[in-house]
């Protein structure tokens, strides 16, 4: 009688440390593009617009902002609503694919908000949004008021965030775009792309993707982070060509065969991230970079300007920058022990030269005690 093996355990660590090296947080890549690593991230959290810059900084070595903008501007990269019912950065052939596969999210993440259209007729209040979004890009606020002169009664707002929610919308440039900045207009992802949204992405792909960038996983952990439900099945179809571990408390890990699971110890610079990086938001358990709960700030504003900064591979700080005159100062908060003082000084350096690249002085701060 053969026995059967359990399962390899990982360490808290060794998970940390997976999950690191697939989003390019062990070591900068010198040989993908932007868009490369957007879509091997399965896309980048994006309501603070300019965030994804800092989170490709922060994983290319010598990204320039002008080859994301490009992309924007060129229609290759698009932001519009996604995993979770956010906004996502993504490639044009992922959003087409992507966004029929979450629609069932948008659909649940509008009926659970505060917003009302019972007064409306549902087909033909989604159907005057898409044909208002299609004729120019318009602000929630011009759209609701556009959608108001048919139904008076209903709150603009709601009409407004009914279409955004569940019309495949895109937000158009100058949003998004390095140096430049605009209110979020939207316009419909087709008129925009040029192409009509495909079948979708079989579930399993959705799987596999996840788990490349951020694996290894429970199933518990692609829900957290696309907001899809009932993967059960969809993950048992694919169990035969997976490799399964376990957590420090048992649970049950599943990833792809190949990915990268470096050693426990291998080497983590200091690295900052943007706000709202899809690293510290797409597990339902944190704990492989996050200690002891720590909330993750989330903060308002277009980006750039502030984030969180990983030390060892573990969140252990927040970073904002202000600007006066021609100076720049980037104050780093820490809420433990700030190990590596003087590599997260140089990198926050090397940060300070990129989001203020136009300012004369640069300086960083270090706030409350720190250890070397």
């Amino acid at each position: 009688m053969t026995s059967r093996r359990l399962p390899d355990r990982l360490s808290l660590r060794a998970l940390g440390r997976a999950t690191l090296a697939r989003q390019l947080l062990l070591e900068r890549a010198s040989h993908l593009t932007a868009i490369d690593v957007i879509e091997r991230l399965a896309g980048m959290q994006a309501q603070a617009p300019l965030a994804p810059y800092v989170g490709l900084w922060t994983r290319l070595d010598g990204f320039d902002p002008r080859e994301l903008s490009e992309l924007i501007t060129t229609r290759r990269a698009v932001r519009g609503p996604l995993m979770r019912a956010t906004i996502h950065l993504v490639s044009a052939r992922d959003f087409v694919r992507l966004r029929p596969v979450i629609q069932p999210v948008l659909e649940r993440g509008f009926a659970g908000a505060p917003f009302d259209v019972s007064r409306a007729d549902a087909e033909a209040l989604l159907e005057a949004g898409r044909r208002l979004a299609s004729e120019r890009p318009l602000t929630r606020p011009e759209l609701g008021a556009a959608l108001a002169q048919t139904w008076p009664d209903v709150d603009p707002a709601s009409l407004a965030y009914a279409v955004t929610y569940l019309i495949p919308l895109v937000q158009v440039p100058p949003r998004g775009v390095w140096r430049q900045s605009g209110a979020a207009r939207w316009t419909t992802a087709e008129d925009w792309l040029g192409q009509p949204l495909g079948a979708g992405y079989a579930l399993e792909e959705v799987v596999r993707r996840y788990l490349a960038a951020f694996g290894p996983a429970t199933i518990r952990d692609v829900q957290a982070w696309s907001g899809l439900t009932r993967l059960t099945e969809i993950v048992d179809r694919l169990r035969p060509g997976l490799r399964v571990f376990r957590d420090e408390q048992g649970s049950e890990l599943l990833d792809l065969p190949d990915a990268p699971r470096p050693d426990a110890d291998a080497p983590a610079p200091p690295r900052f991230l943007p706000e709202y990086d899809n690293l510290l938001l797409s597990h339902a358990d944190r704990t492989r970079v996050i200690a002891a709960g720590e909330p993750i700030p989330l903060l308002p504003g277009s980006g750039a300007r502030s984030g969180t900064l990983l030390v060892d591979g573990v969140f252990t700080a927040t970073w904002t920058v202000t600007r006066r005159d021609d100076a720049a100062v980037l104050e780093i908060a820490p809420f433990r022990d700030l190990r590596e003082h003087d590599a997260v000084v140089a990198e926050a350096q090397r940060l300070l030269n990129f989001v203020a690249a136009d300012a004369t002085v640069h300086d960083v701060r270090v706030a409350g005690p720190s250890s070397g």
